[in-house]
């Protein structure tokens, strides 16, 4: 693959990391008390114009009240 392609998926998926995980904190915060509780959580990645479609299936558990 080319190297406009590298650079151009890394910043795709840093921006998907970085975002997601300050839209699950936020959600943790607005839960309330989470503490030993976990969560199914699912991601499901497409992309228009290819026959795509990628599912990351996880728990994540939350931490002290």
């Amino acid at each position: 693959m080319s190297e406009d392609f590298n650079m151009s998926m890394r910043k795709f998926l840093k921006q998907v990391g970085v975002t997601s995980q300050q839209a699950i904190e936020e959600a943790m915060r607005n839960a309330g008390d989470t503490a030993g509780k976990t969560y199914e959580a699912r991601v499901v990645l497409t992309i228009d114009g290819l026959d795509m479609e990628h599912v990351v299936k996880g728990r994540i558990t939350g931490g002290q009240s």
